[in-house]
């Protein structure tokens, strides 16, 4: 699925959000500027949170509580070795499943093996301008490009 520009990006974020359930967890991969904060941006749209969505990356993850859903944003990006992803997705995990929230997770190639059931996107630059995203929904029947 191609997209061009920022607006475009958010507003899939928001339609995407649709889709998603309390405890949904969504990995995001693509290279640095990409996007992936701003289509994360776009599902916190969907779901009515009124907090600024910011890039996780030195904080390692953000809560937003004011929306519909609540929302874990992680950003693994900093993270060294999978011993460390993982101890850490583990802790944000259960308070996920304790809030009901929905994680978005950056940067997510540490943690893959230790999950099942999972949204995958990814962005990757398109040939002249934009963005081309493809998104597996959990059961991966469905592939959206």
């Amino acid at each position: 699925m191609f997209v061009g520009n920022l607006k475009e990006t958010i507003q899939l974020g928001s339609d995407f959000a649709r889709r998603l359930n309390p405890k949904s967890v969504i990995l995001l991969q693509g290279p640095i500027g990409a996007g992936k904060t701003s289509f994360v941006q776009g599902i916190a749209l969907g779901l009515s949170i009124s907090e600024d969505i910011t890039s996780p990356t030195f904080a390692l993850s953000h809560h937003y509580n004011s929306g519909t859903i609540p929302l874990i944003h992680m950003d693994l990006y900093r993270l060294e070795n999978s011993l460390m992803a993982k101890e850490f997705f583990i802790s944000e995990e259960e308070e996920a499943i304790q809030n009901e929230a929905i994680m978005v997770i950056e940067w997510p190639e540490l943690i893959k093996p230790c999950l099942n059931n999972f949204w995958k996107i990814e962005i990757s630059y398109a040939t002249n301008f934009g963005r081309n995203y493809k998104i597996w929904d959990p059961k991966n029947l469905l592939t959206f490009e």
